[in-house]
């Protein structure tokens, strides 16, 4: 299958493996990964999960298998299967309840760093380079992913990446917004964002996800989930360690 998920405590780590290709993605991969997000989803005891190569030190994901995209590309059905899967996959992942790391050691390119952009924060490390190069092959990007990166690095960075298709090393995509932290692991970030509360985080993860789609002012729905807090069993634990200067326990 060449991604799989595996459980680590109350981390889900969606692996991808395929390292003699520099894990390029095939349609098969894509289309395994909608019930890799929804077991993670639906395992109430997950706090996190964290995206990134199965092999320590080898590249997050090369982009598309280039080899297929040629033997497919008079193929309209495979084209048309093709691209619901990535539209697929981009959207739920965009979208998925859980907070969400990328975490790259090597070359986070094209399709590959669609995935990146669709995470919640991504991570890497110095060996990291990140590129998005559908010009230099007569492609074009997807919209929505456009989106996911105009909104981290703004119009200009995005028609900068875009246009030349180049690659860019860690220490630059940390100074233009496209990635968070650069470190030699996400440990230390997951482990701050699992203490924290599970109900807080995937409702403000959420709140963030209505913004970045354009809702400007509080609706119903929201008012009613700030409110609820109030009475929930995190808010008194929260609020109580907190007067006893001691950690919480969610």
């Amino acid at each position: 299958m060449s991604v799989r998920l595996e459980i680590q405590g109350q981390i889900a780590h969606l692996l991808i493996d395929r390292a003699d290709k520099r894990n390029a993605f095939t349609i098969a991969m894509w289309q395994a990964m909608p019930d890799l997000l929804e077991r993670a989803a639906n395992n109430s005891d997950l706090r996190l999960m964290v995206i990134r190569a199965a092999e320590p030190g080898q590249a997050f994901c090369a982009g598309a298998d280039i080899k297929e995209l040629l033997a497919n590309k008079d193929d309209e059905g495979w084209r048309v299967a093709n691209q619901a899967a990535i539209n697929r996959v981009q959207f739920e992942l965009a979208r998925h309840p859980l907070p969400t790391i990328a975490f790259v050691e090597g070359d986070c390119v094209g399709g590959g760093c669609g995935i990146a952009l669709a995470c919640d924060l991504r991570v890497a490390n110095v060996n990291a380079r990140f590129g998005i190069t559908p010009a230099k092959l007569g492609l074009v990007y997807p919209l929505h992913d456009v989106k996911l990166l105009t909104d981290l690095v703004g119009p200009g960075q995005a028609r900068r990446i875009l246009y030349t298709g180049g690659l860019i090393d860690a220490d630059e995509a940390h100074r233009i917004g496209l990635v968070e932290f650069v470190a030699e692991s996400p440990d230390a970030l997951a482990a701050e964002i699992s203490a924290n509360s599970s109900h807080s985080v995937r409702e403000m993860k959420r709140f963030i996800r209505r913004v970045l789609d354009g809702q400007v002012d509080d609706d119903a729905d929201t008012r009613r989930i700030f409110a609820e807090a109030f009475v929930g069993a995190d808010f008194l634990e929260g609020t109580t360690a907190f007067v006893e200067k001691r950690q919480s326990k969610f």
